[in-house]
């Protein structure tokens, strides 16, 4: 497509299928997916349909068994998982269902650590750290232990731990899927405050809540997308996909 720059992100005729007992499970079947800058993407679509399979092929915690994926124009099928890490330092923020913080870290440890990693220096991590957790409603939480938190407290922590390289791309997989409707709106709430700010994000959701912050939905059905279209009923011109979406909860 030439409509404008390039997608950050872009995955043509991706697949995956999961071999263990019984029949092979096809996750993934042949997607096509364009992302733009500042865009936030929802996902969405029943248990079991492929969409944190997907969310996983786009960050390189899976290979795809075919397919290519593309960020700000460059095909990362050759990437090796050391380049795919350094890519999610810096350029690939991924929050998870169940927080995956460093369980011995206090709260700025688990921040900083990414920057420190990306080669940040401790000056520049600590002060992107205090910052991002003054803003997340986390400050004085700075030497709690993540076990000493609640589960919206730990989500917030882990928003920041994947914000603080201020990466291009956002990826969520199923942020509030733990929360209770509390930590749910606190999510909801956080993810439309980064993206009016130009952040762009991909959100992995089975919640019609969350889906609703988003500005495009993607329904997943059966490894394949279902449907795709902006929140204001108009199909999306990213995949030639149309029809009038409906959020199921």
């Amino acid at each position: 497509m030439s409509d404008g720059p390039a997608p950050v992100l872009r995955a043509e005729s991706l697949v995956k299928t999961h071999y263990g007992e019984g029949a092979p499970a096809h996750a993934v079947r042949g997607v096509n997916l364009r992302v733009r800058q500042g865009e936030f993407v929802a996902v969405t679509g029943p248990s079991g349909a492929g969409k944190s399979t997907l969310l996983h092929l786009l960050g390189g915690l899976q290979r795809p068994d075919g397919g290519s994926i593309w960020l700000d124009g460059a095909c990362a099928n050759a990437w090796s998982e050391a380049r795919w890490a350094m890519e999610r330092r810096k350029r690939i923020g991924i929050v998870f269902q169940f927080f995956n913080l460093v369980s011995n870290l206090s709260v700025a440890d688990n921040v900083e650590l990414p920057a420190l990693l990306a080669g940040t220096s401790p000056k520049q991590a600590r002060a992107g750290r205090e910052e991002l957790l003054a803003e997340l409603g986390l400050a004085g939480k700075e030497r709690s232990m993540p076990g000493e938190l609640s589960g919206g407290e730990q989500q917030r922590v882990a928003l920041a731990r994947a914000l603080v390289n201020q990466p291009p791309l956002l990826l969520a997989d199923e942020p509030a899927g733990s929360l209770d409707s509390k930590g749910t709106r606190e999510v909801m709430r956080l993810l439309s405050r980064f993206h009016q700010r130009g952040q762009t994000i991909v959100l992995v959701t089975h919640d019609a809540r969350l889906a609703s912050a988003a500005d495009r939905v993607i329904s997943f059905f059966d490894g394949r997308i279902a449907d795709d279209a902006t929140l204001d009923g108009t199909p999306s011109p990213r995949t030639g996909i149309s029809g009038v979406l409906e959020l199921r909860d």
